[in-house]
């Protein structure tokens, strides 16, 4: 029974394939065919950039969070500093030239 069900599922599969090979042949003869498989050459080709752009777009988006992130600490309001005294702030002034009398 077990033989039977196996060769009725190996009969299925190999109509299924002729089928197929036979469906293939036919699209292949159709006029227009050479165009249509071009077509889904090129779109492969098309698929393979989509996908190489994709990827460039997601570094791009890890390096656009690291820069909006150092804009963000910089935008940041820095704490007010206390003032130095003046006399701090300047150190005397000197004339490196002596004055002539």
């Amino acid at each position: 029974m077990v033989d039977q069900k196996e060769d009725k599922q190996q009969d299925l599969i190999a109509w299924l394939a002729d089928l197929s090979e036979g469906a293939i042949q036919r699209l292949s003869e159709a006029p227009g065919a050479d165009r249509v498989m071009s077509a889904l050459k090129g779109l492969g080709e098309r698929v393979d950039d989509l996908q190489k752009q994709t990827r460039g777009f997601a570094e791009m988006e890890k390096r656009l969070s690291a820069l909006e992130k150092r804009v963000d600490s910089l935008a940041k309001p820095k704490p007010a500093r206390k003032p130095k005294p003046a006399s701090a702030a300047r150190p005397p002034k000197t004339d490196p030239t002596p004055k002539k009398p």
